[in-house]
């Protein structure tokens, strides 16, 4: 499964980011990789309450391996 979202680093060195269907809810993580696993835990816990999403921007890819 793929997410799309936007991110952007701050001049301390974090990476700041959301996922573009859920653009109020703001993750970090000190490299790429933590972020989007950020990202991933995000998206877990929206979709316990939001059991679906459609993607509306093409920003960047999270790719999520199978539980």
């Amino acid at each position: 499964m793929e997410l799309q979202y936007t991110y952007w680093q701050e001049k301390d060195g974090w990476f700041l980011g959301y996922l573009n269907d859920y653009p109020s809810h703001w993750t970090q993580g000190k490299s790429i990789k933590e972020l989007e696993e950020m990202l991933a835990d995000l998206y877990e816990l929206e979709q316990e309450e939001q059991p679906s999403i459609t993607p509306e921007r093409k920003i960047g890819l999270l790719t999520l391996s199978p539980a």
